[in-house]
């Protein structure tokens, strides 16, 4: 099992379909950190031709053997395949475990060629405890492919993602003390949830241009819900900022 890093170096490192993994496992319990590595794989996978998409959802009554025979139907138009399996409990029980196992070897019986894989699997699970860590299924599915852990942030890396986020969409805090308090401040109040310090962050994207923010603009935008109309829209508009014109409409949905 990796760190996200290593997924990171493992996208970049990727340069045809052949690069892919056959199999992929994300734990964790943070949705945003989650959703953002997944949504990388997939879009990666996705201009490798991989765009038929299926989910799988184990709850009661799950029928393993759609798992099984995923891997071995072809899709309907010969397009590449891209199959997830969510296991929202992280416990498949004895039956899906017995099942994951036979898929392990499934997955590393198939050859793959120079045009990759057909299918790639995602198998998404929360975070696992130490026995599941080492459970026969779970050690079967991470020799097959690629098992990722996320994981989520303390309090104190908080500040630090958030400066982060900001320098992707072009802003950044002032330096000194003021820009510090600025970023605990944001902190404080998203209280650890990391999808709502992205909406916040969004929103400051929203409401101010690239550059320097400063104390005073954050405490303002993070107190206040900001509301958009068409004369805003237009004003990025005609300023040609497609950027923050592509945010403020995601942000209007």
């Amino acid at each position: 099992m990796v760190k996200s890093d290593a997924l990171q170096v493992h996208l970049k490192s990727l340069n045809s379909a052949a690069s892919l993994k056959p199999l992929y496992i994300f734990s964790g319990d943070e949705p945003l950190l989650m959703m953002e590595a997944m949504d990388q794989l997939r879009a990666t996978a996705k201009k490798m031709g991989y765009t038929d998409r299926e989910v799988l959802l184990q709850e009661r009554g799950f029928d393993w053997t759609a798992l099984l025979s995923a891997g071995q139907t072809m899709s309907l138009f010969g397009d590449k395949r891209w199959v997830e399996l969510r296991i929202p409990t992280g416990k498949p029980g004895r039956d899906g475990a017995d099942a994951l196992k036979q898929f392990s070897a499934q997955i590393e019986s198939q050859p793959v060629g120079p045009e990759g894989p057909d299918t790639i699997f995602c198998i998404i699970l929360p975070k696992l405890d130490g026995k599941i860590k080492t459970s026969a299924w779970f050690t079967a599915l991470d020799e097959a492919g690629m098992a990722i852990q996320l994981d989520s942030l303390d309090r104190s890396q908080l500040p630090q993602w958030i400066a982060g986020r900001l320098k992707k969409q072009g802003q950044e805090v002032q330096s000194g003390p003021e820009g510090q308090r600025a970023l605990a401040f944001i902190a404080e109040q998203v209280e650890g949830n990391l999808i709502a310090a992205h909406q916040e962050i969004q929103k400051l994207g929203l409401l101010h241009p690239a550059g320097v923010l400063t104390e005073e603009q954050i405490r303002s935008a993070i107190l206040k819900v900001a509301r958009y109309n068409v004369f805003e829209l237009t004003e990025a508009m005609l300023a040609g900022d497609l950027p923050r014109l592509n945010r403020m409409l995601d942000g209007l949905k």
